[in-house]
């Protein structure tokens, strides 16, 4: 395969793009925001099976000096990544199609900008690229997060970009600082120099802080559970499988590729990952509405994804890896039915809802098995991915297996109480008596009485179907998946293929 063919992969989307500005066609635009991630989801799809044979695929680009040169870089864990990340932004774009919030000037191409940030980050071999692309990938975020224009999201907007601005600076920094101790900012050369120690260490330690940050695990995780929610649901499915997952992306490449092994800070790892479970569970039963509950969720998610790099095994990886795959699709999905109901019922709080399960009945039965998913019961992925975690931990013994395996149990089981509560309140109890519909356009508008007729129209579930469906098929056939998590897992580990795909001219 010509490697150069990885550019591809951020040119069209970023070619899509300027065309979605140039011409003013609601037809072409709809056409573009799906292209575009079924494209790549499609590519990455091929590179799964390409890297069976050939581990790793580089391209310098221009062909300069091998290690000087721009590196983009493909293995096994980006193509997960490539899939999953297309899938959900496909999933969300629909979403946003059915809804007609992608009418909004600028919104097509300000997503499929975002969307080029994202596979650049994912595909990037050095430092400094992923920092250009991460900011290729917030700048659209800013304005998408406070689309509508409503002075809330607006207020909102102002938290997302000084907290993003704020960390960007600091992984800049970081970045400048790895150069200065360590004269290259190539991954595949920092892992050839061996484990960092010294000014080199404290530099990378910055970039990964950095990191944490923007992934929004605890205690940085505020921004995450104020701005999320605050957005459409729509959004926060895209946000939610895209921005905080780059994050922690990175976190597993760099992470992994530059160590090597447990880095001397590794207690501060594991500290992150048990506070943001169980913070992330705790939490929950403090929100009035359901999307600030699955933003607190969030949270807890990536204390489960840090437990590979904790533990920095080949289990413990593969397992962080299926869980963050699992974790970004029955996300995306619960987020999907709550904007379809947000939609039809105009709010999404504990309040003004009731006693939908007897009114919604395919709605109540997707929330049921998204729900389950989170807690990691069957018939869903989150059942495997949990276990996974938990036999990783086992495996490794030692005091801090037992204190992730204690973290796991505890904050699946407060998740279940706190999920109960959600279900509760929203879908248990009596008939709704009165709603407010369509709130984005009617406002302050008074409530009105409802009628036996009102319901969710079926094309506003069929995404949250479709990502629901995936995370049943995925309880159902795990083996596939596995076996892929668990190859990514090696490449990870063993940085042999890598080095030697990137230095190679």
């Amino acid at each position: 395969m010509n490697s150069a063919l990885l550019l591809l992969l951020i040119g069209l989307p970023l070619l899509a793009s300027a065309l979605s500005v140039l011409i003013t066609s609601r037809t072409v635009d709809r056409l573009l925001l799906l292209a575009a991630p079924l494209f790549v989801g499609v590519s990455g799809g091929w590179l799964l099976v390409f890297h069976q044979s050939t581990p790793v695929l580089a391209h310098s680009v221009g062909d300069y000096v091998p290690g000087l040169a721009i590196v983009f870089v493909s293995d096994t864990f980006t193509a997960i990544m490539l899939v999953l990340t297309s899938l959900v932004a496909f999933i969300s774009c629909l979403f946003l199609i059915t809804t007609g919030e992608d009418q909004y000037r600028f919104v097509p191409a300000l997503i499929l900008m975002m969307l080029t940030g994202v596979y650049g980050a994912l595909l990037t071999g050095d430092l400094f690229n992923f920092f250009v692309f991460v900011e290729v990938m917030m700048l659209p975020a800013y304005a998408l997060i406070a689309v509508t224009g409503t002075w809330r999201r607006l207020g909102i907007g102002r938290l997302y970009v000084m907290v993003n601005l704020l960390t960007s600076t600091m992984l800049l920094i970081g970045v400048g600082f790895v150069y200065g101790a360590t004269g290259t900012v190539n991954l595949a050369v920092l892992a050839d120099q061996g484990r960092p120690t010294g000014q080199a260490g404290i530099a990378l330690g910055v970039v990964l802080l950095s990191l944490f940050i923007k992934a929004g695990g605890a205690p940085f995780h505020g921004w995450l559970v104020r701005s999320y929610p605050n957005t459409s649901a729509g959004m926060m499915s895209l946000f939610s499988g895209l921005h905080s997952k780059v994050g922690l992306y990175a976190v597993y490449r760099i992470y992994t590729t530059v160590y090597g092994e447990p880095a001397p800070w590794v207690n501060v790892l594991l500290i992150v990952a048990v506070v943001s479970i169980l913070i992330g569970a705790l939490s929950g039963f403090g929100q009035d509405r359901v999307r600030n509950v699955l933003g607190f969720q969030m949270v807890a998610g990536v204390g489960h994804i840090l437990v590979g790099v904790t533990l920095l095994t080949s289990a413990a990886l593969g397992a962080g890896a299926f869980y963050l795959i699992h974790h970004m699709i029955t996300m995306s999905g619960l987020l999907l039915i709550m904007g379809a109901v947000e939609q039809t019922y105009g709010t999404g709080s504990f309040r003004k809802l009731s006693g939908l399960a007897s009114r919604e009945r395919w709605a109540a039965a997707l929330m049921i098995l998204g729900l389950f998913s989170l807690v990691g019961l069957p018939p869903t992925s989150g059942l495997w991915g949990k276990v996974g975690l938990i036999t990783a931990a086992t495996d490794f013994g030692a005091g801090t297996g037992w204190i992730i395996v204690a973290a796991i149990v505890a904050g699946a089981l407060i998740s279940l109480l706190a999920l109960q509560r959600t279900w509760r309140n929203t879908f248990w109890g009596p008939p709704m008596q009165t709603y407010r519909p369509d709130s984005a356009e009617t406002g302050r508008a008074p409530a009105e009485p409802i009628l036996r007729s009102v319901r969710i129209p079926a094309r506003l579930l069929v995404p949250a179907t479709v990502m629901i469906g995936v995370s049943v098929a995925l309880f159902v056939f795990p083996e596939p998946l596995l076996e892929i998590t668990h190859r990514a897992a090696t490449g990870l580990l063993d940085h042999s293929d890598y080095i030697q795909a990137v230095m190679t001219p």
